[in-house]
């Protein structure tokens, strides 16, 4: 006899293969792992536009295989602090499984000597620049596809500007006679809503010139006579260089498969968990685990 219910009349061996197929737990995930940004330089030597700090490495595939039974390690990086003097903190790397994304590298100041930018997911923005100070190198470690670009190089003459954070999707700005702006972040659907994430940190003005602008997807402002803007809490864009330079913004670890499959089996760290669009979606700020 046919069982009839609300997924209308199908047959009772459809219907036990359907029960069957809800409990099956998924083989493969999508994910984004964006990695925490870096803080800015600090300028704390008259006119000296500091650079901006990188964002925080950006990581997004489809088809990634998960085993079942064992608990899959997630880890949500912390942006870097923005400097007290000289060159930004780095930002801390965010972890899914075996996918690693790279903290950005903190923007590069001038206290009373220049100190250099440093290399990350995204490179931090170089204070005003001379050799050996220009912008730091971004997909850095090295992945495939590229998980970041390089910071912007500032500018030795007057007046003195610092150049961008690097950020997801562009290279940070270089110095045009204005603090270089942040790298632009990348967009996502991965929770059904389009997001863009990892903009680089913008570089101080130096002694005349704008204030760069933070990057798209929550890169912060730089600011050479007043308090740079922060990067974007849980997006990983790089923090402004500035007087008071903006700190780095946190991370996040996103995945989601079809509901079709088995939701997990148990989860720690607080995931905001949604069945939307027909995905299971998962989304971590602060570190935990997944096991299904």
């Amino acid at each position: 006899m046919p069982i009839v219910s609300s997924l209308g009349s199908i047959s009772s061996r459809g219907f036990g293969e359907f029960l069957f197929k809800k409990l099956v737990p998924p083989s493969t995930v999508e994910y984004l792992v964006v990695a925490g940004g870096a803080g800015g330089g600090r300028d704390s030597f008259t006119g000296r536009g500091a650079g901006g700090g990188g964002a925080g490495g950006y990581r997004t595939a489809t088809g990634f295989s998960v085993a079942s039974g064992s608990a899959i390690t997630v880890t949500v990086g912390a942006g870097g602090a923005g400097a007290s003097s000289g060159s930004g903190t780095s930002g801390s790397n965010s972890v899914f499984s075996t996918i690693t994304s790279a903290g950005g590298g903190g923007g590069g100041g001038h206290t009373s000597v220049q100190t250099a930018a440093i290399a990350g997911g995204s490179g931090g923005g170089s204070t005003n620049s001379a050799s050996g100070f220009n912008g730091a190198a971004g997909n850095t470690p090295a992945t495939t596809p590229s998980q970041g670009n390089n910071g912007g190089n500032g500018n030795l003459n007057s007046p003195f500007n610092g150049g961008g954070g690097g950020g997801a999707s562009a290279v940070g700005g270089s110095s045009t006679g204005n603090g270089g702006t942040g790298g632009a972040g990348s967009a996502s659907s991965i929770t059904g809503t389009s997001v863009t994430r990892a903009g680089g940190g913008g570089g101080g003005g130096g002694l005349s010139g704008a204030d760069g602008a933070g990057g798209a997807g929550g890169g912060g402002n730089g600011s050479t006579t007043g308090t740079a803007t922060s990067g974007t809490a849980n997006l990983g864009g790089g923090g402004g260089g500035g007087r008071t330079a903006g700190s780095g913004g946190s991370g996040v670890v996103i995945i989601r498969y079809p509901d079709t499959f088995a939701a997990a089996a148990s989860t720690t760290g607080s995931p905001t968990i949604t069945v939307s669009g027909g995905y299971r979606i998962y989304q971590w700020t602060g570190s935990g685990s997944i096991t299904f």
